[in-house]
């Protein structure tokens, strides 16, 4: 039995551990496997309370960018409502200025057209009472004929103007 190696090899092991046992080194190792294993608790602590961090921060801005995007379309279709609003605004203006151009030219038109019909009312009475006054003087002669060439000319006129 003590001549073969793996009975040495089970010995020399013994011995090891007893002399490990007798300076303490298992408490040493355990020492050393509790800190890493602390470490890593707080490595893993630190990495959950990062990640915690970090979709706080993504939920944030996702709401930030949602808000964003909102407000942008508020503003397009506020834009395109104020456009069509200016846009109608200056359409019904520009027929009101049409229409009141248009009746104003209308009465310009009316107003050319009474004062020459008025114009030709007034030379045509004008006419009539010199070619009155030419064809009685010719005929009737004395005061008769002033009397009534005079009145002739009033009636003339008055039915004329």
């Amino acid at each position: 039995m003590f001549t073969e190696p793996e009975t040495w090899v089970a010995i020399a092991f013994v011995i090891l551990m007893v002399v490990f046992a007798y300076l303490g080194i298992h408490r040493t190792v355990l020492k050393a496997l509790d800190n890493r294993s602390e470490r890593i608790k707080a490595e893993l602590d630190d990495a959950r309370r990062l990640k915690e961090e970090a979709a706080k921060l993504l939920a944030e801005y996702k709401a930030k960018r949602t808000t964003a995007e909102r407000e942008a379309e508020e503003i397009v279709a506020s834009a395109k409502a104020d456009a069509e609003r200016i846009a109608t605004e200056a359409k019904a203006k520009m027929e009101d200025f049409v229409a009141r151009r248009t009746k104003t030219a209308e009465n310009k038109i009316a107003l050319a057209e009474a004062q020459a019909l008025a114009d030709v009312r007034a030379a045509a009475a004008d006419a009539a009472v010199t070619a009155a006054s030419t064809v009685l003087s010719q005929s009737v002669k004395g005061s008769v004929a002033d009397d009534l060439l005079a009145k002739g000319i009033a009636e003339v006129r008055s039915k004329l103007n």
